[in-house]
């Protein structure tokens, strides 16, 4: 047996830095040094997620801790304006902020979902482009971008692709072909929801510049509503304030000057959960002066929308129906045809009372529902909402956002860079 020496005793070996004793031994019991190089331990950076382009990547990828930033925070005027500082209304916000249901969050995410999706529309949307591309590149983003495509989370309601003087609710159904043009004006409304919270918000584009008065006097009217509107503020003198605003331009068109009219018969809304137009006890925020004297409350969330027009000023419904919503508070009637029960129990489970257009029908493998639908439609049960127009010739215009009227402060919750 080898005796192996104390290791007091052993001799001293002298390693370079690329040395490493292993432990084996030679034949007289002495360490064998072997070189081997380090092995240097590579440090992983944390690399931030960068969006793509189209945008497709989830929002939770970038606020992992559900806090999604917050809108334009303007503070109320005059009377309200001691709710700043008010220890129970900062109480009231805290409690508000840690509700169970993230309802701020939830908003939030919706109105961040927005915003980048808009912007990547607004940047990409030219003339030459069909309807049908721009919608389903829209909404494929805000599917991606909210993470949801149904109850919990997606669209809020279909893609509003206004041309001209059509002003409201028409979205292509398959098979339109239909192609923005150079001298249209495009008016979008995107609408996307988070557990229900819907956001709520619309832009015009044009390619003339003979129409920017219009933009801009309707963007102005949109503006007025967002900064008059506030706690206890009353509805019919907020609409004369939005009228004052848009009737102070006026547009040169191929030599001839419009008046700018607000679209009387549209209005803005109070939006509830999985609601967009508030339910039983909505409220409406025209853009004419009226003698409503219903007021805004604290904790209520507004979409305050505006439209002008170079023509009469009211809208008429006309042409295909491409939005439909189930009505809130729907009867509850025997249906005799197995096609509708079997439509309703599909509107159910994947819209509940958002509105859906007959692409959304589609894609989920519906075909020859037509005649159901209108049943439904019949019955009370399900609401068409046919595109809206003013007289031909006329050209229309939109701006929208969502407030909410905190206890402390209103929140734009969908205001961004661009508008």
């Amino acid at each position: 047996m080898i005796q192996i020496p104390p290791a007091e005793l052993q001799p001293d070996v002298e390693m370079d830095e690329n040395e490493v004793d292993d432990g084996t031994q030679d034949a007289d019991g002495n360490s064998e040094v072997k070189k081997k190089k380090k092995k240097k331990k590579s440090k992983k950076k944390a690399t931030k997620p960068v969006q793509s382009d189209p945008p497709r990547i989830g929002l939770s990828q970038f606020f992992p801790d559900g806090v999604y930033p917050a809108g334009e925070i303007q503070d109320y005027k005059d009377d309200n304006l001691w709710r700043k500082t008010s220890e129970e209304k900062r109480y009231l916000e805290r409690m508000a902020m840690e509700d169970p249901e993230a309802t701020y969050e939830s908003i939030r995410k919706g109105a961040e979902t927005h915003r980048l999706v808009r912007q990547h529309a607004r940047k990409n949307i030219r003339p030459g482009m069909s309807l049908m591309d721009i919608a389903e590149n829209i909404e494929a983003g805000v599917r991606a971008l909210a993470e949801g495509d149904g109850l919990d989370a997606g669209v809020g309601f279909p893609t509003g692709l206004n041309i001209n003087n059509c002003a409201a609710h028409f979205s292509p159904n398959a098979g339109d072909t239909t192609v923005l043009k150079m001298g249209d004006i495009l008016k979008v409304d995107i609408g996307v929801h988070v557990k229900g919270r819907i956001c709520d918000s619309a832009f015009t584009m044009s390619w003339a510049p003979e129409y920017d008065q219009l933009l801009e006097a309707v963007k102005a009217a949109t503006n007025t509503g967002i900064r008059e509107a506030g706690i206890d503020v009353r509805l019919g003198e907020l609409g004369a304030l939005i009228q004052e605003t848009m009737e102070s331009y006026e547009v040169e068109i191929g030599g001839k000057v419009y008046p700018v009219k607000p679209i009387s018969t549209l209005c803005g809304h109070t939006i509830t959960p999985y609601q967009i137009h508030g339910g039983a006890r909505g409220k409406s925020v025209p853009s004419v002066r009226s003698n409503d004297q219903t007021k805004m409350e604290e904790g209520e969330y507004f979409a305050i929308e505006t439209f002008g027009s170079t023509g009469r000023g009211r809208v008429i419904e006309n042409g295909d129906c491409s939005h439909y919503a189930k009505i809130y508070d729907a009867p509850n009637v025997p249906l005799r045809l197995t096609s509708a029960k079997s439509l309703l129990k599909t509107i159910n489970k994947n819209f509940g009372t958002l509105p859906f257009c007959r692409r959304y029908l589609d894609r989920l493998g519906e075909s020859k529902y037509l005649f159901a639908l209108n049943h439904l439609v019949a019955q009370g049960v399900v609401a068409d909402y046919p595109p809206l127009y003013d007289q031909i010739g006329s050209m229309t215009a939109q701006f929208e956002h969502t407030i909410i009227l905190r206890p402390t402060c209103k929140e734009v919750v969908s205001r961004g860079d661009d508008y």
